[in-house]
């Protein structure tokens, strides 16, 4: 299986399988600067993301905690690894096409939001209008 299409054992790629059950960057982040939670109060998925932000504006570190989908979780995970390294605007520009990108799957317009979800808590958190 090439982990772009859903197999015979589920609707997960092997990317979101092992995102989610193995996830790199989950857990609480002590000294995080930049803070945000968001849910969806439709499917009742939460995300709280943290951020430790240098002082000239590079994320050198990013973890998430929250009780989500496998989909979710696993773009958590993805948007974590994706912006540690990355200035503040840089992190700001990741769109859902780089995270899709590393998912490898392909998501039905209904599970969208399990994927956007990590970003828009991210947007908030570089915002400013987090709230710890």
């Amino acid at each position: 299986m090439s982990g772009t299409t859903p197999s015979a054992s589920g609707l997960y790629s092997d990317v979101i399988r092992d995102r989610w059950r193995r996830p790199r960057h989950r857990g609480e982040l002590p000294g995080a600067n930049a803070v945000a939670e968001d849910v969806n109060p439709l499917c009742g998925d939460r995300v709280r993301m943290m951020l430790a932000v240098a002082p000239e504006g590079r994320i050198t570190e990013a973890r998430f905690v929250g009780d989500s989908c496998a989909i979710c979780t696993a773009s958590a995970d993805v948007v974590a690894d994706l912006i540690a390294g990355r200035s503040r605007g840089e992190a700001a520009a990741l769109d859902v096409g780089e995270v899709l990108a590393v998912l490898q799957a392909e998501i039905r317009p209904t599970r969208m939001r399990c994927v956007t979800l990590p970003l828009s808590v991210l947007a908030k958190a570089l915002d400013g209008s987090a709230k710890r």
